[in-house]
């Protein structure tokens, strides 16, 4: 069995600057931990892989194509491939998103 906690794992560099974390990379899916302070957000870009969007602390804004919503807790976001998207926390309490890419992606990420 294999385990982690995101509370130990490495920060991963990344050009947004916040706070990411790999939790899981295998070629059939890529998981990272991010945690917005308030204020932070993620650049516009699009992913050459489906992206799903996990909420699971806080109530970020989140962006996929042309719709922006705030979500809460517990919700699960999908953001197809090439779709420009984006997370954001204009709260005042961090927000932590679990994201998965499927398949892990091969082509880098374009920032917009």
């Amino acid at each position: 069995m294999i385990s982690r906690n995101y509370k130990t794992e490495p920060l991963k560099e990344n050009p947004h600057k916040v706070e990411v974390r790999q939790m899981y990379n295998d070629e059939s899916a890529q998981i990272m931990h991010i945690t917005l302070k308030p204020g932070e957000t993620l650049k516009p870009h699009k992913t050459p892989v489906d992206v799903v969007f996990y909420i699971l602390e806080g109530t970020p804004t989140v962006l996929v194509g042309e719709e922006t919503q705030v979500f809460e807790k517990d919700t699960l976001i999908e953001s197809p491939a090439d779709i420009v998207h984006c997370l954001s926390n204009e709260s005042a309490a961090d927000a932590r998103i679990l994201v998965t890419k499927a398949p892990r992606p091969v082509n880098k990420t374009r920032l917009l």
